[in-house]
């Protein structure tokens, strides 16, 4: 059995989608039809930067989805590859369920890269600049991350964001709370903790007015039941009811995003197989969850001709 997944925020990177665009007509169509949605350049900022404008939230969401999309789109087009007949299940670490809900046909593309806009912006407004804060906790397990997010709270909120598996747990909330619970995770016996270079705590309580606005937004698109099931981030479990595809994307806003889980999961189910579209950052993951795994990370044009050989 087959996995397709999509990157989250953090894998974009000035020059993303360049050498697509350059060779392929479909690739090309996909960040026309993402430019006319949000009625900007974002191909231009995704090419030539510059990189402080990619990395702002309301851009990086759609043009990581645009991206991954765009491959796809060469695998269908050119390479004659349908996700449905080659993909038992998709899924995507945090904004990137978004397209794997886009590449399984439950949103349109502009659908997604309106969705995807306003999800940055509403992120990044829910929280004033300086008073948010995330780290990553390297050498832990997840128990641990959770009971030490717990003791340095303090009446603030700090939470597990992130579990990406391998020890890595990425944690979310109150600036001071997250820097008590970094010096707590030291103390007993993490490898590292890193103050993460983001603009905003995300997937913690302090997210509740942006997952506000992503209800308000998603109550208002048409959402159909996907080609094959995604595994939800915040169930870990797979959904192909457009209701409960909605709710749990509201959730996913304030929610773990549960990787470690998911992957698990899908690699319990029978899936052996992951293929990862627009970058390498999922498949190092996947590898440190499911050693086993076979994975492939398709970013080139020459890894779209591999992949689409393989299939």
């Amino acid at each position: 059995m087959r996995a397709f997944i999509f990157p989250g925020q953090g894998s974009q990177a000035v020059g993303m989608g360049a050498d697509l665009a350059a060779a392929s007509a479909s690739a090309r169509a996909v960040f026309e039809e993402v430019d006319d949605a949000l009625g900007q350049a974002l191909s231009r900022v995704m090419a030539e930067g510059p990189a402080d404008d990619l990395t702002l939230t309301e851009n990086a969401q759609p043009a990581i989805m645009a991206n991954a999309i765009a491959v796809l789109r060469i695998l269908e087009g050119e390479g004659g590859i349908r996700l449905a007949d080659k993909a038992d299940f998709v899924a995507g670490h945090s904004l990137g369920e978004y397209s794997a809900l886009c590449a399984a046909q439950a949103f349109d593309l502009a659908t997604t890269a309106r969705l995807l806009k306003l999800r940055g912006r509403a992120m990044q407004a829910a929280v004033p600049v300086g008073e948010g804060a995330m780290a990553a906790l390297l050498g832990v397990d997840f128990a641990a991350a959770e009971a030490t997010c717990a003791d340095a709270a303090e009446g603030e909120v700090c939470q597990a964001a992130n579990d990406n598996g391998g020890g890595q747990v990425v944690i979310s909330g109150h600036k001071a709370a997250v820097e008590r619970a970094m010096a707590l995770a030291k103390e007993r016996g993490a490898k590292r903790a890193l103050a993460l270079p983001v603009s905003a705590p995300f997937h913690c309580a302090l997210m509740q007015p942006a997952a506000d606005a992503m209800a308000e937004a998603l109550g208002a698109v048409d959402l159909r039941a996907p080609l094959v099931p995604v595994y939800a981030n915040v169930t870990a479990t797979p959904a192909s009811d457009p209701a409960e595809i909605r709710d749990l994307l509201v959730r996913q806003v304030t929610g773990t995003v549960r990787w470690r889980e998911s992957v698990e999961a899908m690699w319990a189910a029978g899936v052996t197989d992951f293929v990862e579209l627009g970058s390498k950052v999922l498949g190092g993951m996947v590898k440190r969850i499911a050693p086993d795994a076979t994975v492939a990370s398709v970013v080139t044009m020459a890894d779209v001709e591999a992949l689409a050989a393989h299939l």
